[in-house]
C-alpha cells in the first residue's frame, strides 16, 4: 500500500496528493493532522470510486485508506463534452472578508487549477485581478504553468494602465474588453472564485 505522510500540510495539499497517487496505486494510506482533511478525503473516494476508512489515532492524527474499487480507474479523466471552461479574475483576492485570508485562498485557487485534469481554456484577469499577472504575484509561476500546459492567459489592457502595471506584465497577453467580452459570451462555462 502506498503510504503519504501529510501530517502539516495545508487544505488542499493532502487531497492533491492523494488524487495523485490513486492515478498510479490501487490502494493508499494517508496520515492528515485535521478532521476537515478527512471529510474532504472521503469526498475524493466518492468521486474516485474508492472505499474509505479513517481511523483517529489522536486529536491531531489521522490515517485515512482509500482502495479502488471494481475496474482500475484511468491515468487520464476522460474527455467530457462541454467541458471546455474559463476562469475569470478580477481581483487579488477570493471571497469577501479578511484581505490575507482572501489572498491566500486565492493563491491556492489558482495552484489548485494546476492539478486538475481538466484545465481551463483560458483564464481572463481584469480589475484587480491584472496584478495576478505582474512579476511581483505570488502566483505567477503557477500561471506560467498554466500557460507552458496551453491555457491562454488574458489580462485587460485598460486595467493595466489604470493601475500603472503595463509594463510588469510577466505572463499572458494583454486584451481588450471586446475580446474579453467575446470570450466570456462564447464560453461553455465560466468559474468565477
Amino acid at each position: 500500500m502506498f503510504k503519504i505522510d501529510a501530517l502539516g500540510k495545508a487544505c488542499p495539499l493532502p487531497v492533491i496528493e492523494a488524487h495523485k497517487a490513486l492515478k498510479d496505486h490501487d490502494a493508499i494510506e494517508i496520515t492528515v493532522d485535521n478532521e476537515i482533511a478527512t471529510e474532504n478525503l472521503k469526498n475524493l473516494s466518492e468521486q474516485m470510486n474508492c472505499a474509505y476508512t479513517m481511523t483517529k489515532e489522536s486529536d491531531t492524527h489521522y490515517t485515512v485508506t482509500l482502495v479502488k474499487e471494481g475496474a482500475v480507474v484511468s491515468k487520464e479523466a476522460p474527455a467530457v463534452s462541454g467541458s471546455d471552461y474559463i476562469v475569470v479574475l478580477n481581483a487579488p483576492v477570493m471571497g469577501l472578508g479578511d484581505d490575507t485570508l482572501g489572498k491566500n485562498l486565492l493563491k491556492t485557487f489558482i495552484y489548485t487549477l494546476t492539478e486538475q485534469d481538466v484545465l481551463p481554456k483560458q483564464i481572463i484577469c481584469y480589475n484587480g485581478g491584472v496584478s495576478l499577472v505582474t512579476e511581483d504575484s505570488e502566483s505567477l509561476e503557477d500561471l506560467k504553468h498554466l500557460e507552458e500546459k496551453g491555457v491562454e492567459v488574458y489580462a485587460c489592457g485598460a486595467c493595466l494602465n489604470y493601475y500603472g502595471l503595463t509594463d510588469k506584465v510577466a505572463v499572458g497577453s494583454i486584451t481588450n474588453m471586446f475580446r474579453i467580452v467575446e470570450m466570456m459570451r462564447t464560453a461553455n462555462r465560466i468559474v468565477k472564485p
